[in-house]
């Protein structure tokens, strides 16, 4: 099978990196016109690896075409998905392929200065790229282009982008009513949005005229493919995956299977396969559901056959997101997993759309009600109710992941819903923690614990 981005022994040094080539893609990159460089990336069909899946060359040329003001480039590593751990095992492994990526989409769209933000508490992660952008700048590696370390905190929204955008200004992680080519970082005289900022010295300004700034947000595994691209053509990376999700993702596998897995499968491989490299279910325990972090529809077993890709999980009611998938086996009761995961989303909503705090929140209370063995047909209608407007002019979308995940649970298990009605449940009780992921090794996946007692308000009830 093809690898783009975990082949080889892991990177330990820029000059490990330059022995295998590194440094080249950037060169080359910058010998044409940055316009070759965006048309390159289109005819790649490289698609946004952090969730949404939007085609990179459109985004490219979208912040090109975009209004006055500087442009900056910004790699989003702040990773938050539960089930995922793509990202920091891929800068675990090579952080200098990231940052090459990085500095090739601040040539393309333009950019004066790049930043890489990422979660403090990876401390790992963390040191890996602070290491790196010394060590680059240092060499003088990308020319001129400035690339900053933002470290900020563990909140869900983080890897919004347009609530990254708000942590890279010191701010905390509440997201912007306008997207990165409209209201970009640093921007001036922004009369709509979450905050207008004034501008450091000399940035933005230009005679007295606000200046939106177009910025690039990327993932990191996004921009991690960017060189390989460059260096072997459009073709190459066309050669692997499906012709509407090219090239290979990297999955994480953990919850009710032998051993966690994280690893690069070219898109479009069998989702039974990748629970194949996690060992399968545990020995007389049979699978019953996957869910693609919070993001999306539920995948019964019935459809595990389905292609690992954009297109191939949207047609069994599920999505790709950042290919980071938690499994739950028939010892797990699905309307315990609704509710935990209904509040993980209730919980890490900024509260700024009162129909994504308030609709989630009774969604979760009502789930809770279910749980307790005191529910009523009033309940299961309330949640329906509560589906069809928690997405109500939000700025993100948290609550359009709500509305998926525990729609799709209703739809798919109604059974498990009946007898909950009925004060039972079809399995004894086990309690499920959110698959909040602080680390994976040696095939065992830790959860953060706290994440259970996290409050609504972003605090910590005590233990």
């Amino acid at each position: 099978m093809a690898s783009f981005l975990l082949d080889g022994d892991p990177v330990r040094s820029l000059d490990d990196y330059r022995e295998r080539g590194g440094g080249q893609a950037f060169a080359a990159a910058t010998q044409v016109e940055a316009e070759a460089v965006v048309g390159l990336i289109a005819d790649s069909g490289l698609r946004g690896r952090g969730g949404g899946g939007f085609p990179t060359g459109r985004k490219w040329a979208g912040i090109r075409a975009a209004g006055p003001g500087r442009r900056f480039a910004v790699c989003n590593a702040a990773e938050g998905e539960p089930g995922t751990f793509k990202d920091r095992a891929l800068i675990r492994h090579d952080p200098y392929r990231v940052l090459e990526g990085l500095a090739i989409s601040g040539y393309a769209v333009g950019a004066d200065a790049a930043y890489i933000a990422t979660k403090a508490s990876y401390a790992e992660e963390a040191e890996r790229l602070a290491t790196a952008i010394e060590e680059v700048h240092a060499a003088g590696l990308f020319a001129d282009l400035r690339i900053t370390l933002v470290l900020g905190p563990d909140e869900y929204l983080f890897g919004e982008e347009k609530a990254l955008l708000e942590v890279i200004e010191g701010n905390d992680p509440l997201p912007r009513l306008l997207p990165p080519y409209e209201h970009g970082l640093f921007a001036t005289n922004v009369q709509t949005g979450w905050q207008a900022v004034e501008a450091p010295s000399g940035v933005g300004q230009s005679g007295g005229r606000g200046q939106p700034n177009p910025t690039l947000v990327n993932n990191a595994e996004t921009l991690a493919h960017v060189p390989r691209i460059v260096l072997e053509g459009a073709d190459r990376f066309r050669s692997v995956g499906t012709p509407e999700s090219p090239g290979t993702t990297i999955a994480t596998v953990v919850g009710d299977v032998q051993r966690a897995y994280v690893g690069e499968v070219e898109l479009g491989t069998p989702f039974s396969e990748l629970i194949d490299r996690a060992g399968g279910p545990h020995p007389g325990r049979r699978l019953v559901a996957a869910f693609s972090g919070v993001a999306n529809g539920v995948l019964p077993a019935s459809r595990f056959d389905a292609p690992v890709s954009y297109e191939g999980l949207a047609a069994a009611g599920s999505g790709l997101g950042s290919a980071g998938f938690v499994v739950y086996d028939d010892s797990a009761c699905i309307v315990e997993v609704a509710r935990t995961l209904s509040r993980f989303l209730y919980v890490e909503s900024c509260g700024q759309c009162r129909s994504c705090k308030f609709g989630s929140g009774e969604i979760t209370r009502h789930l809770d009600t279910l749980m307790e063995g005191t529910g009523t047909e009033a309940d299961i209608e309330i949640i329906g109710a509560r589906l069809l407007t928690v997405t109500d002019q939000t700025r993100c979308f948290l609550a359009a992941e709500e509305q998926a995940m525990v729609s799709s649970i209703l739809r798919e298990f109604p059974e498990e819903f009946a007898l909950h009605l009925e004060g039972r449940c079809s399995v004894p009780e086990r309690r499920i923690e959110i698959p909040k992921l602080v680390d994976v090794a040696d095939g065992v996946a830790t959860y953060d614990l706290r994440q259970a007692r996290k409050q609504p308000d972003w605090t910590y009830a005590e233990e």
